[in-house]
């Protein structure tokens, strides 16, 4: 396989896995029931906390070795400003949306949601762009492979990362296309910045802990303040509970292995 072919599908793939995972939604036949939403909800948190932990925060602190001590700083103010970001973005949002008669409405957990499983796939569209930039510029075969397998293993991550999106989304449109859209639409920016990665190779990489940081803030942010609460509230049983530690220990599986 040529490094142009190598490039070409890891760049795709990223995207593909997402619209996978996302067609998910069609394989439900009716709306998903309050406890079935609440389940995915959890686990769709689970999957978010343990990509938040293992894709962005340690990756973050071990590219920040060169402060020694002080590495922690760039994943920690990253973090600050993602969830600062969110607030912001409560305050800004409906007031555009709705043409400055929506000041006191606030985002709705999908859409923050949304935004954040976005957010996230920033870094690692730039995570894989790097990769491949690296292997540009080094012209060894093997470290086109290496990158391949970066992007195969953040791809096989998006899947059940569409999922999430989707799913909840079909309660909020009633429409299984639409739910589809959004979790499509949630991933299209990896290949976008790995494409933008790809172009900035050669200077962007001191700034990954600190949009690895950002991404984290955000994530954890919407999941703590909105995702949990309304999973629990939804259906008041441990099932909300099973699925985040479901869906945590398979996204730490992933992480960790690919």
């Amino acid at each position: 396989m040529s490094s142009t072919l190598i490039v070409t599908f890891g760049v795709t793939f990223i995207f593909l896995m997402t619209i996978l995972g996302s067609a998910v939604v069609f394989l439900f036949k009716k709306s998903i029931s309050d406890k079935l939403n609440s389940l995915f909800l959890g686990f769709a948190s689970g999957l978010m906390i343990a990509a938040s932990v293992w894709s962005l925060i340690i990756p973050a602190i071990e590219q920040s070795s060169s402060l020694e001590k002080l590495k922690f700083i760039p994943v920690t103010v990253g973090i600050l400003l993602g969830c600062l970001f969110l607030v912001i973005m409560d305050k800004i949002l409906p007031y555009i949306l709705n043409k400055g008669e929506g000041k006191n409405r606030k985002l709705s957990k999908n859409t923050r949601f949304f935004m954040a499983v976005t957010l996230h796939n920033i870094p690692e569209g730039l995570a894989v762009g790097l990769a491949f930039g690296h292997a540009m510029i080094d012209g060894e075969l093997s470290v086109f492979y290496s990158a391949l397998w970066l992007a195969i293993g953040i791809g096989i991550q998006n899947f059940p990362e569409g999922a999430a999106i989707s799913l909840p989304m079909q309660e909020k449109f009633g429409s299984k296309f639409k739910a589809f859209l959004y979790g499509s639409l949630s991933g299209i920016v990896e290949p976008i910045m790995a494409l933008l990665g790809i172009w900035l190779s050669t200077s962007l990489a001191v700034f990954m802990p600190w949009f690895l940081g950002f991404s984290a803030g955000a994530m954890l942010f919407v999941i703590a303040e909105e995702i949990l609460p309304d999973a629990k509230n939804l259906y008041p049983s441990k099932i909300s509970a099973w699925g985040f530690i479901f869906g945590f220990i398979l996204m730490m599986i992933l992480d960790i292995t690919l």
